[in-house]
């Protein structure tokens, strides 16, 4: 069992800046997956950025790559979103989410419906 906690969104404007943090506990090891996910009003939930636990390599959607950046403080059980040069399509509800392993860090950024454990979300909203 894994539990996640976001915090970090607010309301921004367009340009800026945000850090979203995911506290993470419970049965971690270095294979679990985590990954910050996307679900604006009205649309399909997506995948951002996904990373394993106890690994370095990061995986990136197209959509968000060179200006969100995701990082891990495992002293902090922490998983971090930089969210920079935000645009008001970057509004919706964002979540971390985890499952104790993957078939590829790829398949779990495009496979938003699979991880088995989600956090309750963190709104953010980009005004123009």
């Amino acid at each position: 069992e894994v539990q996640l906690v976001e915090s970090g969104g607010g309301s921004v404007q367009a340009g800026g800046s945000l850090r979203l943090s995911c506290v993470a506990s419970g049965y971690i090891t270095r294979s679990t997956c985590m990954g910050w996910f996307r679900q604006a009003q009205g649309r399909e939930r997506e995948g951002l950025a996904t990373v394993y636990s106890g690994g370095s390599s990061t995986v990136y959607a197209e959509s968000v790559k060179g200006r969100f950046t995701v990082s891990r403080d495992n002293s902090k059980n922490t998983l971090y979103l930089q969210l920079n040069s935000l645009k008001p399509e970057d509004s919706a509800m964002y979540y971390c989410a985890a499952s104790e392993s993957c078939a590829t860090l790829g398949w779990f950024l495009n496979h938003p419906r699979e991880p088995k454990y989600w956090g309750q979300g963190t709104q953010v909203t980009v005004s123009s």
